[in-house]
């Protein structure tokens, strides 16, 4: 009878409701044990380059070849940035959107934060610029080819929120001219003791810029930031997945039994593997802190000793290519990680988020506060000069042909194989020309 459908149809989508209110309670209140965090931290392949932690900071005080302290060092920083970021992100799923974003814009760099540090303490300025620098190239050329050439090789093509892409890329064509600016002064002005002034104020701009940004993406544009861009067909293949033959089976039954049941079938199937189930937290917030600070101190002891290798290893590499492009593939190595993964999954506005976004946070938010820091004292009598945003201009140049480049390849809103290989070997010109870049002995 009608009203007994209509009954019984009310009472399942009560089932339904309470089904799916108690799945979004224990996705924000999972059962997390102890056992369940320790795995959730240490159980990912990489982290069994974790035994290079302690070893690396034991041959520190061992007093043996600065080159060997260098490489143990140099790995051990690679599981500790991953875990960093893993617990950032899951902190952030407890906080809320805005302290959220906020946090990860302050850990999401925050590896290459403290080499910068650590190297401006010891007076290195070199390698302050060039690893900050060679932060940027590696992920606007390495991280978004490498997205645009995996994610592209099983789609003819794909889409992403190009108004978010170019205002970003808008953002870093900024903060390259912030850079231009001031190295054009030093090569060009009869008397460069402006330069120090000049780039302090700067900094200052780049860092209320950077504000506004954040509020900007968290706040008054959140809906433009957050909506979904189109999704791209995976290219057939000669083999049938285990998805198409679920679809497969949910259409057989004929015309008479399949106009109905097997339709409904067929759409539920697709709607069960295109559903996502969420963020479900897999640390509590204790577990995150203790994570959070532990891999800090880690990070910092182990970024030191590597900093303090650097001069041996410089006797055979250059500095340039050091801090270009070895450096870089520590701090970003979970980055590069996260943003190939998701982009292969067709999540194209992530991967660029990722890989662009974290250049935004290098170039307005830690370049100026390495500035700020040396105008506060860090660093003070251990370099000749204070850190300023004067830059070598080969540095300058490789940075604004790379800007240049990702801005023309993402105006479309699309993507394809073929422009991650131009990306890709961007970015191996420009290691090649580092690997044999001779330095100054005023840059050293």
């Amino acid at each position: 009878m009608p009203w007994k459908k209509e009954k019984d149809q009310d009472s399942s989508d009560l089932e339904e409701t309470d089904t799916e209110d108690s799945s979004k309670k224990t996705r924000k209140n999972p059962n997390i044990t102890l056992w369940s965090q320790v795995r959730a931290v240490f159980g990912s392949w990489i982290n069994l380059l974790l035994v290079f932690v302690p070893a690396g900071i034991a041959l520190h005080f061992s007093g043996v070849n600065r080159v060997v302290v260098f490489v143990i060092n140099f790995i051990a920083i690679i599981p500790l940035a991953g875990m960093l970021a893993y617990a950032t992100e899951e902190l952030a799923l407890y906080i809320g959107e805005v302290l959220g974003g906020l946090l990860n814009a302050s850990f999401g760099n925050a590896v290459e934060l403290i080499v910068g540090v650590i190297a401006l303490a010891q007076g290195k300025i070199l390698i302050v610029k060039t690893s900050l620098i060679g932060s940027m190239l590696s992920n606007l050329l390495l991280v978004l080819g490498m997205c645009f050439f995996f994610g592209g090789l099983r789609r003819v093509e794909q889409f992403f929120n190009v108004t978010v892409a170019q205002t970003a890329a808008s953002l870093l064509a900024l903060a390259t001219g912030s850079l231009i600016i001031p190295t054009a002064f030093k090569m060009f002005a009869s008397n460069d003791s402006g330069v120090a002034p000049s780039s302090r104020g700067t900094a200052v701009l780049l860092l209320v810029t950077y504000a506004c940004y954040l509020y900007f993406q968290l706040s008054t544009h959140s809906e433009m930031y957050n909506a979904p861009s189109a999704k791209s067909p995976k290219k057939p293949s000669g083999r049938k997945s285990e998805g198409d033959a679920k679809r497969a089976f949910a259409t057989i039954g004929g015309r008479s039994a399949g106009t109905s049941g097997g339709q409904v079938n067929q759409e539920n199937l697709v709607h069960d593997e295109e559903k996502d189930d969420g963020e479900i937290p897999q640390l509590t917030r204790l577990g995150a802190l203790i994570t959070l600070a532990g891999t800090t101190v880690l990070v910092a002891l182990c970024a030191e000793f590597m900093v303090s290798a650097i001069d041996a290893v410089a006797g055979s590499v250059s500095p340039e290519f050091i801090g270009l492009i070895l450096l870089p593939i520590v701090g970003n190595a979970a980055e590069h990680a996260t943003a190939v993964t998701v982009a292969i999954k067709d999540k194209m506005d992530l991967a660029i988020g990722v890989a662009v976004g974290s250049s935004l946070q290098i170039a307005l938010l830690v370049l100026p506060l390495m500035v700020m820091l040396s105008w506060w004292g860090v660093g003070a009598g251990k370099s000749p000069e204070p850190m300023t945003l004067s830059f070598d201009g080969f540095q300058i140049i490789v940075l604004f042909v790379a800007v240049i480049v990702v801005n023309y390849l993402i105006q479309d809103g699309k993507s394809h194989w073929l422009e991650g290989v131009m990306l890709q070997i961007t970015y191996l010109i420009i290691a090649l020309s580092a690997w044999f870049y001779p330095v100054s002995a005023e840059l050293a």
